[in-house]
């Protein structure tokens, strides 16, 4: 007996984005099956960023369709996108450094309603904290000890799992990490990843990142970028094999090796 085939949650047809004469994204197709990790991969200026400020909405597409979960999103700013199920992270940590972790994560929440993100008159208590989610993302990224210190203080690892929580805070149903490893050390870096593999439970993964043993260690679908194009797309182990892969990006340093 046949399976039935998994509809999408994102489904992006023929995106393009230009910046004026130059096109920075072209005639990109990408199908994102729920509760998986999906990552795009490519070298510097091959489009991933500005791909996923398009999907996300940060900035609108000069052409192509988005739709995700069966939802048209095109013309939808981000603030509403999210209100649809998407959330990110981007490259550079975006936090509230002189608020404690807790009340980041807390001005998160507040933020996914319109009316409620306005609303800065009253104190955060009572059912204004959201204490019983913001113990629950505190948990998950590992950050409970550290919820009353002021997230400036925080390693840089800390502050990125923060970023993490904070986009997560949104309960979304598909969350985009724009290189959440980038300036991690190496003991920060083990836990990145287990974090990222857990959240495939719960929510569905869009995935930027150069780190190749990361992509290839939790990927179920990688992406490859080129010059604005995508180059190929597959499961882990056939992207490492693939001879265009290996020719654009300088074997064994892209495609991590025949581990």
């Amino acid at each position: 007996m046949t399976a039935t085939p998994v509809r999408p949650i994102l489904r992006a047809q023929g995106i393009v984005k230009r910046f004026g004469k130059f096109t920075a994204v072209q005639d990109v197709n990408l199908s994102v099956a729920p509760n998986t990790i999906h990552s795009v991969i490519g070298p510097n200026g091959a489009g991933k960023t500005t791909l996923f400020h398009t999907l996300t909405g940060t900035l609108p597409a000069t052409a192509g369709t988005i739709e995700f979960d069966g939802v048209d999103v095109t013309a939808l700013a981000d603030h509403q996108r999210v209100r649809h199920g998407i959330a990110r992270s981007f490259q550079v940590t975006s936090l509230f450094p002189s608020l404690d972790v807790r009340e980041n994560l807390r001005l998160a929440v507040q933020g996914v309603h319109r009316l409620a993100a306005a609303d800065g008159w009253l104190p955060p208590t009572g059912p204004r904290a959201r204490r019983e989610l913001v113990d629950e993302i505190l948990e998950r990224m590992g950050l409970t000890r550290v919820g009353g210190l002021p997230a400036g203080t925080l390693s840089h690892g800390q502050q990125r799992r923060l970023e993490v929580g904070m986009a997560l805070a949104a309960r979304p149903k598909a969350i985009f990490l724009d290189e959440p490893t980038s300036g991690m050390g190496v003991d920060d870096i083990g836990g990145m990843k287990a974090l990222i593999h857990g959240l495939r439970g719960d929510h569905t993964v869009v995935l930027i990142e150069h780190n190749m043993g990361i992509v290839m260690d939790i990927s179920d679908t990688i992406t490859v970028m080129q010059q604005g194009r995508v180059l190929v797309e597959g499961k882990p182990e056939d992207i490492r094999n693939d001879a265009r892969v290996r020719t654009a990006y300088l074997g064994n340093m892209i495609t991590g090796g025949a581990a």
